[in-house]
Formats: C-alpha cells, structure tokens, sequence
C-alpha cells in the first residue's frame, strides 16, 4: 500500500511530508524528522503532558461563517497523518509565527512571558507543555476577554505535570497573562491558509495505507473493503499500544474527518453524539443539560486528552475502567452500528460480551451515542426528585485512571422511587448495568433502609478483582459507601471533597 502526502500549516507556511509510516506518532515526526526538539518526549502515554502542541482545525456549520477551533493535544499518542490539512503550532512557534502580532518590545508570547515573570520552570522539561497549555487557554479565553480563574486555570493545566516547580507559579502565570501586552493570532489569515490545503486536499486513495475519508458512506465502504485495518480516532488509547506494546499498523482507518461523526445534535427528547466528537465537545453537550456532571467530566483524563479522546473511542474501546460508559449507562444511553448493510441499536451495555469484546461486526463501526434527556432537579411537588451523581474514585484526583467509578440516576415521586438506573466501572471486565440494586430501589420508599438495600444489591452483584489501582475488598466496600453518600446527599447532606476545596493563591 502507499503513504500519502501529510500537509499542514506551520508558521503561516505548508509543510509538506513523504512517506510517513501509517503509525508514525506526531511527536516522532517532530522530534526526529523536522528536528522540532523543543517539544519533549515524557512518559509516552498522554499522562505528562511535556508533549503538548496545540492544533487549529477549520470548522464551519451549515449556515454560519467557519471558526478555527485551537485544541491543546497530545503528540506522543497522537498519529502523524491525522494532522494532515491542520495547523500545528510547537513551543518552537510563539515567537516565531509571523501570524502572532507581538507587542514592540516584547518577543516572548504572553504564555512565555508569564512563565518567565512568574518564575514558573525550574528543570524546564515540562514547561514547553505548560506554554501550548497556556497558548490554548490564552487565545481561547483571555483573549476572548473571559478572565482566568485560579479553577479554570487548573483545569486547562490538568493534563500537564510538574515535578518540581510547582504549581502555583504556573498558575499564577496562567492569570497574568492577561496583563500582558496582547499578541493575537491573526485567525482570519489561518483560516483563508486552512481553506487553500483544504482545497488542495487529495481525495481518498483506496490504495493509501492511511485513510480518512468526510463521507460516512465511504467510510463503511473502506471499512467492508478493509476489515483488519486498524480503526482510529483520537488515538489516545491506541496511541499507548504504539508507544507501549510497539504494535505496527500496517493499514489504519482514521473516521474524525467524517462530518457526519461529528455532529452534535438535540432531536426527539435525545441528545444525538456523533461518534468522532471529542470528548470535550461531547461532555460540554451533556454539561448543558446536566450541569452536574462538570467536575466529573473535568476528571476524565487531562484536557489535551478529552481534546484529542473520542466519545464513540471510548465507548467502542470497551475498557472496564472506561469513565464515560457507566455514565451513559445510567443515561439509559443507547449505540448505534451501521455498516454497508444498514444500521442497528443497542442498548449501550448490551455491547459488550467481555473484555473488551463486543458485538461488532467485523464490518461495523460505532457511529453515535443517543443519550435521553432526563429531568434532573427536584419538582414542585413535595417528595418527588430527579437525582443524578457520579462518583469517581481514583489514586490521583486529576488525570487519573479510576478504581471504581459509579453513576446513580434515581426518580422519586410521592417519597417512591419510580426510575432508577445505575452503570458502574472498575467493577467487572466490562463496563456493566447495576441491576441487582437498581432492582432493590424500584418500587420502595426512598429512605435510609432502601438506600441500604441497593448498597447490598451493589456487593452482591461484583466481585472486582485486585490489581494495582485497588483491591477487590476496596473496590466492593466502596460500591456500599457511595451509594450511601449518595442516599445522604439526596438528604442535602453535603460531603467534603477536594473540589470544595478553593485553590487560593498564599500570602
């Protein structure tokens, strides 16, 4: 099979490619071919953040003028060819990119400036992650006049680690940037730039051992026509069996250019997920409904990964530990699969059939989540509740993996729980549906003695195994506990918990 051309936009100029391997990672072309060294090479998984580069990618809805939308991602685990027909800015680029108008007198971007002035590096081998985090959330936000609050600051840092700065500093960077003399991106000029490779864009070549066709039906035909091609997204999961288990591909499917996979639409009481939308545009959707849902959300992964990481990834991938399925689950969240014979739906847990193994065709692709809109606050009426929470626990309280992660959705009316449905993780070898406990709610009178019987149900239903994040008897003693936490705050009993906490700058 051949390698087609990669073309992005680096500096206001295309950069052209030849002959990049299928699974060449974005950091290794970077590093090793363009010589780009100033981004680093840290724990290869999109868990340190020392590779952070920023991507613009032209994005336009029907009707309406196109947006550059600047991500913060990861390179390590990212492929090489899916930034093709991008804009990629490295640390290399702030002071460089003639698209940048600096302030006379100041070379330094603000997200560099910052650093400096806040004495925000000590090693320094972090901090090129740090100033592309701090670039995403500077064109994204200060400059759209929305101030950085010492919270938001911390979560557009979440996916980048420091060993031994410390954090406020860069924190403190993170705000004053805003003082800063401005220096713009000139996004109209990138846009007219993205709109020329778009057009210079070659069209698929089913002979190209990189494919990534716009059209869903082409899609499915390349999909029928190579079964044994490895399906990608936002790769942050197959990225790690690349830089990890040294897996080669030797043909890969790349389905986010697909327009359709990437819509986010509200249609019959449901919110319609393409499958190719992000994970940050897929919870910023169900943040607006469930508002809830926001520090959990926050707490999956760090932003350059949610920037990067796919729902229908997640979903699809099938890992027991996977954050967002017990969500959807308790969302009553269903699948559908379409392949050149037509679609079909699924409830979202009747997908799988062990680890990670699922019902899938070998010519089927996951191509959207429909999540139900549920009522979640309490009615006018006496009694009757829509409750919604999830719980992650986790070793680490960002950019961490959960032990155990457990969703509870429960309606009350007249003091009886009349809908209850529960997903749990961490819990099984796949993502799986508490019935048992949802069984022992139904019916019954909300109050301490039910709550209990579904803490029991939830014991009694998983037998987690032990393994290096917890072990089993954590694992089911924790399963009782937050079903009780959540009986108490149904109460308006308010745990104490680190995101109470506010991160205030010391005198």
């Amino acid at each position: 099979m051949t390698t087609r051309t990669i073309q992005f936009l680096r500096r206001g100029q295309p950069v052209t490619l030849h002959d990049v391997p299928p699974d060449r990672t974005l950091l290794e072309v970077l590093r090793e071919d363009l010589h780009c060294t100033g981004t680093k090479e840290g724990c290869g998984e999109g868990d340190c953040g020392a590779c952070t580069v920023v991507l613009g990618e032209r994005m336009q809805q029907a009707g309406e003028d196109p947006v550059l939308q600047l991500r913060a991602i990861n390179s390590c685990i990212r492929l090489a060819h899916s930034v093709d027909g991008l804009a990629l800015w490295t640390v290399e680029d702030l002071a460089r990119d003639p698209l940048i108008a600096h302030a006379a007198g100041h070379p330094l971007h603000p997200a560099q400036e910052a650093m400096v002035q806040c004495h925000g590096s000590q090693c320094g081998f972090c901090t090129p992650g740090f100033v592309m985090s701090l670039f995403g959330l500077y064109e994204n936000h200060t400059l759209q006049g929305v101030p950085v609050d010492r919270t938001q600051a911390q979560e557009a840092l979440s996916g980048n680690l420091c060993r031994c700065t410390g954090y406020r500093p860069i924190l403190d960077a993170a705000q004053q940037m805003g003082d800063l003399p401005p220096a713009p991106l000139n996004q109209s000029a990138v846009l007219q730039k993205l709109e020329q490779l778009q057009r210079e864009r070659k069209s698929v070549d089913s002979e190209s051992a990189y494919q990534s066709p716009t059209d869903l039906q082409e899609l499915l035909r390349l999909r029928a026509d190579q079964p044994h091609a490895q399906v990608v997204a936002g790769c942050t999961d197959v990225g790690l069996w690349v830089t990890k288990q040294h897996k080669r591909f030797p043909a890969v499917l790349d389905l986010t250019r697909v327009t359709a996979l990437r819509k986010i639409t509200r249609q019959d009481g449901q919110l319609q997920i393409g499958a190719a939308a992000t994970l940050t545009e897929a919870f910023a959707a169900l943040e607006q409904h469930y508002p809830e849902l926001h520090r959990f959300a926050a707490r999956f992964a760090g932003l350059p990964v949610r920037n990067s990481g796919t729902l229908g990834g997640n979903v699809a991938n099938g890992s027991p530990i996977g954050d967002s399925m017990p969500l959807l689950i308790a969302l009553n969240a269903q699948i559908v699969l379409a392949s050149v014979r037509g679609e079909r739906r699924l409830p979202l847990e009747n997908l799988y059939t062990g680890y990670r193994q699922n019902v899938m065709a070998a010519d089927e692709l996951l191509v959207r989540i429909d999540v139900p809109l549920h009522a979640t606050q309490a009615t006018a009426q006496a009694g009757d509740l829509h409750l919604l929470r999830a719980y992650k626990v986790s070793k680490r309280q960002d950019d961490d993996i959960s032990a155990v992660c457990l969703v509870l959705r429960v309606a009350v009316q007249g003091g009886i729980v009349t809908e209850a449905t529960i997903g749990a993780g961490g819990v099984a070898a796949t993502p799986v549906r508490a019935t048992q406990a949802e069984a022992a709610l139904r019916g019954q009178p909300w109050n301490a003695a039910t709550a209990q019987a579904a803490a029991a149900a939830l014991q009694a239903q998983f037998s987690p195994i032990s393994d290096m994040r917890a072990s089993g008897a954590y694992r089911r003693q924790l399963l009782a506990s937050l079903a009780t936490r959540f009986w108490n705050e149904s109460q308006g009993h308010r745990a104490t918990t680190l995101e109470q906490i506010a991160v205030e700058v010391l005198p």
